[in-house]
Order: C-alpha cells, then sequence, then structure tokens
C-alpha cells in the first residue's frame, strides 16, 4: 500500500529532505525513507529528531543501545540491521551486538543499565521506579541523559512502527 517512493513521484514537500538522504547515503535512497516519504511531516520530523538525538550528551555507544532496544522491542528489522551496521562502526563487541539483538543482558553493567532503564521508561510509560532511576545515576548518566533516552525513545518509536507500518526493507 505505501509506495516507495522515488524523489519525483514523491510529494514535493518530501523532495528536499529525500535529496539529502541520497546525498548523504551517496546515491542510494533507503527505502524506509522512500516509504516515508508519502508524509513529508513524519519524515522530516523523524530525520529532525534522529539528528538531535545524535548531538545529545549520551555517548555513541549508549545512544545506539537506546535505539537497539527500541528497534528489537518493537521487531524493526530494518531498524536492526541499520543500527548493527552503525554499532559495527563503532567497533562494538560482537557479543554485544547479539545480546541487543537477542535481547539478552549486556555484559557491560553501564551499558545493560541505560537497556534496561530504556525498557523500564516504556513498559512504565515514564513512570520508572526511583530505584532504575538511581541505577542508571550511580552508572555515571547524568539526569539530563535519562531524558535523552526519553527522547531517543520517542524518535525510534516513531520510526519503527512507521517502519513496520509501510513494511520497509
Amino acid at each position: 500500500m505505501f509506495p516507495a517512493h522515488t524523489v519525483e513521484s514523491a510529494p514535493q514537500e518530501s523532495r528536499p529532505t529525500m535529496q539529502a538522504v541520497a546525498k548523504a547515503w551517496g546515491g542510494t535512497l533507503p527505502d524506509a525513507v522512500a516509504r516515508l516519504a508519502t508524509s513529508p511531516e513524519l519524515l522530516k520530523g523523524f530525520l529532525s529528531l534522529s539528528a538531535s538525538f545524535e548531538q545529545c550528551t549520551l555517548d555513541p555507544l549508549s545512544r545506539e543501545v537506546v535505539i537497539m532496544a527500541i528497534a528489537v522491542r518493537n521487531q524493526c528489522h530494518v531498524c536492526v540491521a541499520i543500527h548493527t551496521g552503525k554499532l559495527r562502526k563503532l567497533d562494538a563487541d560482537t557479543e554485544l551486538i547479539a545480546a541487543l539483538r537477542e535481547e539478552r543482558p549486556l555484559s557491560d553493567e553501564r551499558l545493560e543499565t541505560i537497556r534496561t532503564f530504556t525498557l523500564a521508561a516504556v513498559a512504565t510509560a515514564g513512570a520508572v521506579a526511583d530505584d532504575t532511576l538511581k541505577s542508571l545515576l550511580a552508572q555515571g548518566y547524568t539526569e539530563r541523559n535519562a531524558l535523552e533516552v526519553i527522547m531517543g525513545i520517542g524518535t525510534y518509536t516513531m520510526s519503527t512502527l512507521a517502519n513496520r507500518l509501510v513494511k520497509a526493507v
């Protein structure tokens, strides 16, 4: 039902965004972008939030743990594949990647804490237990980081649900 748009077939408002993404991806337009272009607002909104999340104070590996926790939880196979690649570019340990993909506890205590905080925030609609927040803070994360996790959850929930709806590959 949701076509994989080309720049020419997409709604006019999506075209500049699609061109920018294709340029950033070496001339390739990811299928998810081609399909999400049906809604210029969603496409621009996701890319804007994603760029903001990339600029937050969470370290890159912690950001990817948040993203993968959401992508795996929401069974977004395209997101899992893309962010597995990002983890590899960060030289993440293969066991870490496998554990994230299989929803297993992580051997790195700090990263496991942010993974469990992320999942607790989703499960409780943000009403995480004080002990869960204290555990996050005890690992060197900050209150700002806790709010950035919420931003990541929102951003990648939007992406994963949209990608599943449009059947992005």
